[in-house]
């Protein structure tokens, strides 16, 4: 099982960072979710900031790549071994930084990932 970092997370359940997050957990993963607001999913508390977290296997972004600029050393200093950019949060900038620390990036769906047994 690969333990994922959602960074996006929202306690709102029609957003697609809350169902990634509940997928990803009853496909047994370990789920890390951070995001802006308080709240939880799936009986885990979405953590604000940027917490130490170690053995980030994924990083799965919920976040448009404005967003995304302020995160950039935090993802990064995760060593994880992927980033997946989902739908909307593509970014040729972030995606350059991960590939040349060997970090490798996908553009694609976390939750069509999971239902084709591809994650």
């Amino acid at each position: 099982m690969k333990k994922t970092l959602v960074l996006g997370a929202s306690p709102n359940p029609s957003r697609y960072s809350n169902i990634a997050v509940n997928r990803l957990t009853s496909y047994g993963h370990e789920v890390v979710p951070v995001g802006v607001r308080e709240g939880e999913i799936a009986d885990i508390e979405i953590i604000k900031g940027r917490p130490e977290v170690e053995g980030i296997d994924t990083v799965t972004l919920y976040l448009n790549p404005k967003r995304q600029v302020e995160y950039y050393d935090y993802i990064l200093g995760l060593n994880p071994k992927r980033i997946i950019f989902n739908p909307g949060t593509e970014n040729p900038e972030l995606s350059r930084l991960a590939r040349e620390k060997g970090i490798e990036t996908e553009v694609a769906c976390t939750l069509v990932q999971l239902s084709i047994g591809e994650y």
